[in-house]
């Protein structure tokens, strides 16, 4: 007998016919060469049982089964012949395809993969177990679907019917939208708590003191050169009323627009007589009633703002969630306290606005939890998330409350405009009757 791995021995394998290999020439397995270590019987019939197939898995074909060097020397009374013995498991092998096999067999090509199965849930005869809930369980609020919530969003922003939905005030509230940090979103804050107000019922003015004259466009007011405007209010004198101008689309709104006109009236306020109350002379001359008269101010804290501080008896601040935001609070609100001691005691800073909130960053968080605990009451529960939509609607001459009226950030600030306005039924300020 020679070994070049055949046993051909018919003493060993009990019979002159094929002799049985111990590699096999099957493309499924790997090439590479295996030390087998001669196993006893008992450790061969737990291979073989090991091997059994396995439910719910699927195997290609198996080979032959390797035997190990241990059948040679099988000659015990009363076990079978060795070739037997290895026809017998072939035989096995081929009935199923779904054996485990020792050798690692690498994936077939082309073959996908047998899909996993859910896991049961626990059931009964009437259905589902009651006592299973799904953490994905949709609550009553998300009943509906997101098209049907953000129609009914559109709707109650809209009020199409026209109905008093906010509260109106006994008196004119005279508030100055003011803060030095520019980008915070004065203007925006502006033009939407505006919009707000007026669809619900509320009549409001909006004075655009900003020589960039955002507010206007925002509102769809025209300001180009010639127009008249706020600078002639301030300088010359004209009437509030020659000014203002009916917002399109939207009834109990008005806007007193500003142009290029107004950057050169800081120069030419330092030789005017009471330069710092001309605004709100104009204001409280106008003949007709307003519920809200909301004043942009410009990002300085030059002339234009102290009109506009000296003009109102409340102050709100849109904070930016960041630092360089925070970092200017404490000029303004020193510069307010100068006015209120020397041009206008009744000033106050009522309402605090957190805008462009990113609930991804740890910074608008921590910079929310510090405005809150510094200013307490006065931060506004609603707060404004960035989001597209409010920056868009300017672009279309439109605020984002009749741009997308469903949107997160038209939710956002007509939350704000009635917590202003529920604000404002309590505290009961205002100047004009």
């Amino acid at each position: 007998m020679h070994d070049d791995g055949r046993y051909d021995d018919p003493r060993a394998t009990g019979s002159t016919g094929d002799p049985v290999s111990r590699e096999t020439d099957d493309p499924g397995w790997a090439t590479h060469s295996l030390s087998v270590s001669p196993p006893s019987r008992a450790s061969q019939d737990d291979t073989v049982q090991r091997e059994a197939p396995s439910p719910g898995r699927t195997r290609p074909s198996s080979p032959e089964i390797p035997l190990s060097r241990s059948t040679r020397d099988s000659s015990r009374v009363g076990d079978p012949p060795a070739a037997e013995q290895a026809a017998s498991v072939r035989g096995k092998a081929a009935a199923s395809t779904r054996v485990e096999v020792a050798v690692p067999q690498q994936a077939t090509p082309g073959r996908p993969a047998e899909p996993t199965k859910a896991p049961n849930l626990p059931s009964r005869q009437g259905g589902v177990d009651d006592t299973y809930v799904s953490r994905e369980t949709p609550t009553r609020e998300e009943d509906d679907p997101p098209l049907a919530m953000e129609a009914m969003r559109a709707v109650q922003i809209l009020n199409p019917s026209g109905e008093v939905s906010m509260p109106r005030p006994d008196r004119t509230r005279v508030m100055c939208v003011a803060n030095q940090k520019g980008g915070v979103g004065k203007t925006t804050t502006t033009v939407n708590l505006a919009v707000a107000l007026a669809l619900h019922g509320n009549r409001v003015l909006v004075v655009d003191l900003d020589p960039q004259g955002n507010a206007s466009t925002g509102l769809n007011v025209p300001h180009h050169t010639g127009v008249p405007d706020v600078y002639d209010c301030l300088i010359n004198g004209l009437p509030l009323e020659d000014v203002a101008q009916a917002v399109e689309g939207i009834p109990s709104l008005w806007c007193v627009p500003a142009t290029i006109d107004l950057a050169g009236a800081e120069i030419e306020l330092v030789s005017v007589v009471a330069r710092e109350s001309r605004l709100a002379r104009a204001i409280t001359g106008y003949p007709g009633h307003f519920d809200y008269v909301l004043i942009d101010c410009p990002p300085s804290l030059g002339l234009l703002t102290v009109n506009a501080l000296v003009a109102a008896e409340e102050v709100l601040i849109p904070i930016q969630c960041e630092y360089y935001a925070l970092e200017g609070l404490n000029q303004l609100i020193n510069n307010i306290n100068l006015v209120r001691q020397h041009l206008n005691p009744q000033l106050e800073v009522s309402t605090i606005l957190l805008t462009m909130y990113d609930r991804r960053t740890r910074l608008a968080d921590a910079v929310e939890q510090d405005v809150r605990n510094h200013f307490g009451n006065k931060v506004l529960q609603a707060v404004i998330p960035r989001n597209v939509r409010v920056s868009e609607a300017p672009s279309y001459g439109q605020s984002v409350m009749t741009y997308d009226p469903g949107s997160r950030g038209a939710t956002s600030y007509f939350e704000a405009a009635q917590e202003i306005a529920e604000r404002g039924i309590k505290a009961q300020v205002g100047r004009n009757v």
